[in-house]
């Protein structure tokens, strides 16, 4: 299978080149140990390797020996490598030696002694349109966190394109696969997540058809302020299953440990209204094809509700500004007030440059987004923050083009880092 370069290698090169160990933490099967491979000079699988719990139990040291940088894939199969990598980069007191990989976050009571000095971490997310080659990346979130935007026109993508890719999903094995096997692919990641892999990470067993009722209704309310209260009415009613608010929350926790729940944090500027900020985060899952595999939905029905689509289109459209994002050392909030304003993303850098988004699948609600976007500018108290350096409207169908009111308005399609 071709290889496809990914937006996170240069951010992994640069940690490599300032820490002596780096983590790469992502959810199964987007690609992580194929990036790591790129530039790893020798490989220890921890999950296929039948001597590594033989030789963790008498001499772990001898599984940090090879030509560095170092692989040590799936890492968390013997969580205590970890404290076995951070003593080796002590004693090396040299940069670039390991590179871990993990698809899950081992369990509370194992005990990690910091990494900090030591280890860096690279979070990777399922591929991108950018990476899939969908989009051009001639509109790049680097630009509009400087407020400036390209002169160009480009056109957007069609309804159908959309849905076809949201149904593949961003997993590097699924790269030209067709709708129809994709969708069973996806399906097989879903009922392995239910039956296999929430039980394994937490050492716990877990009740398959509870785990996927929540999947379910994760999935319904995918992009929206959604709290474990309505999450447990939502299953009682739409799956008639019965979990208690601690299942739920076991369960949350399980699913964020596989980095499978994606959770926006909320965006807390200073506002000249009275109005209370929302300080829940939104949920998605980490790619909107598991939402559409967990319901058993196809490319009919999206068409048929369009406006749950424009949902699984805001998930996918701030999973693409997550991406690029980080890449740009920032992070997606969201704004939500008690007044009924509400700001799909806002992309913020750690200096405290930011740019806002309003995500819409079609070219009929641009004038609302735009509405909402000058309100948000309007209420930000300009005496104790700066307004934002760009105002952006993220749509599927639509062109990309600049509003004669300083609007961007942006083609998915063009969007890039």
């Amino acid at each position: 299978m071709t290889y496809i370069k990914r937006i996170i290698e240069e951010d992994l090169l640069d940690k490599l080149s300032a820490s002596g160990a780096v983590l790469i933490k992502g959810p199964k099967s987007c690609g992580k140990t194929a990036t790591a491979k790129q530039y790893a000079k020798s490989i220890l699988e921890m999950d296929r390797d039948q001597q590594v719990p033989v030789i963790m139990a008498t001499n772990p040291q001898l599984l940090l020996i090879g030509n560095t940088p170092r692989l040590i894939d799936e890492w968390q199969e013997q969580p205590e490598i970890w404290n076995f990598v951070r003593h080796e980069v002590d004693d090396r007191k040299a940069k670039g030696q390991f590179i871990l990989t993990g698809s899950a976050n081992p369990t509370d009571d194992v005990k990690l002694h910091s990494g900090a000095g030591r280890f860096t971490v690279v979070q990777m997310e399922t591929m991108t349109w950018q990476e899939l080659g969908y989009s051009t990346g001639s509109v790049k979130v680097s630009d509009l966190l400087q407020g400036t935007f390209p002169d160009l026109y480009n056109a957007g993508v069609s309804l159908d394109f959309i849905i076809d890719k949201m149904l593949v999903g961003g997993w590097p094995a699924l790269w030209n696969e067709n709708t129809k096997n994709a969708l069973k692919m996806n399906q097989g990641y879903v009922d392995l997540l239910c039956e296999v892999d929430m039980g394994r990470v937490s050492g716990v067993k877990r009740d398959p058809v509870k785990v996927r009722s929540l999947l379910r209704s994760i999935a319904r309310n995918t992009a929206t302020l959604v709290d474990n209260k309505t999450l447990e009415q939502d299953v009682k009613t739409s799956d008639r299953n019965e979990l208690s608010r601690n299942t739920i929350s076991e369960y949350l926790d399980v699913l964020s440990r596989l980095m499978i729940l994606y959770e926006q944090p909320a965006f807390n500027p200073h506002v000249r209204s009275s109005a209370s900020l929302r300080k829940s985060p939104k949920r998605h899952l980490c790619d909107p094809s598991l939402a559409i595999a967990a319901l058993g939905l196809d490319k009919e029905s999206l068409l048929k509700d369009i406006k749950y689509t424009g949902f699984l289109f805001e998930s996918l459209a701030t999973h693409e500004l997550n991406v690029y994002a980080k890449a740009n050392d920032s992070t997606v909030f969201h704004y939500n007030d008690s007044y009924g304003l509400e700001i799909d993303a806002i992309v913020q850098k750690r200096n405290g440059d930011y740019a806002a988004f309003e995500i819409k699948l079609g070219v009929g609600h641009i004038d609302e987004a735009a509405e909402n976007l000058k309100k948000f500018t309007a209420n930000i108290d300009t005496s104790k923050m700066y307004l934002p350096k760009s105002l952006n409207i993220i749509t599927g169908t639509g062109m990309s083009y600049r509003r004669p009111d300083g609007i961007n308005v942006i083609s998915l399609a063009s969007l890039g880092k």
